[in-house]
């Protein structure tokens, strides 16, 4: 029973996510990438959560992934940064969540890996202001995102995208400012390219 209880998870708040694809990203349609490959920086903020006792409130964490073709086709690399304000305890269970071990939603992805390049805990600061979003992971990672305006001014949506971090939730589709990532060999530096940003909201089966 213990067990069982403390098993359950849920954790819910925003996210936001980059790539070197031209806006809108055709990868979430299961199309190829724009430029042949695919590197995105994917970062959340959870805004309430819990694994078991385990508060996870306030708490960020980020993914670097890498796609050398069309990315149900090949196998990714990946890299995983937990929040340094974590206690143990806590980054267990970040990592457990947010690599697809704890199940849910993400578990979905765990297939498409291909090489786990590594996990580290850095100083993630993730900021959410109207149609912004902004992350910076400590000296390895900046990115900025701002919404593509849409007809009425509003920002530009889509949903029941096939591909997505976050189901169930319309995405909106933004343009990166900057968006720079270089460790484990993976690189990116670009600007005017895809961002999507949503809510998310993930639990246990």
């Amino acid at each position: 029973m213990n067990a069982s209880v403390n098993s359950q998870w849920r954790v819910s708040g925003t996210y936001f996510e980059t790539c070197n694809c031209e806006a809108a990203c055709p990868c979430v349609f299961l199309s190829p990438p724009t430029s042949g490959a695919c590197t995105v920086l994917i970062a959340w903020h959870i805004e309430q959560g819990a694994f078991g006792g385990t508060p996870l409130d306030g708490l960020n964490v980020a993914l670097a992934v890498h796609s050398p073709g069309h990315m149900l086709k090949t196998k990714w690399q990946v890299a995983l940064y937990l929040d340094q304000r974590a206690t143990p305890p806590q980054a267990e269970a970040l990592g457990k969540i947010f690599s697809g071990q704890a199940g849910g939603h993400l578990a979905n992805v765990a297939p498409l890996i291909g090489e786990v390049l590594g996990v580290k805990t850095a100083p993630i600061d993730y900021q959410a202001e109207g149609k912004r979003r902004s992350l910076r992971i400590g000296d390895i990672a900046t990115a900025e995102i701002e919404a593509v305006p849409g007809a009425d001014g509003g920002p530009t949506a889509i949903q029941n995208h096939p591909l997505c971090v976050a189901p169930g939730f319309p995405a909106m589709v933004a343009r990166s400012k900057r968006a720079s990532f270089h460790d484990f060999g993976l690189d990116l530096e670009v600007t005017e390219k895809n961002g999507f940003y949503s809510p998310f909201s993930y639990q246990s089966a």
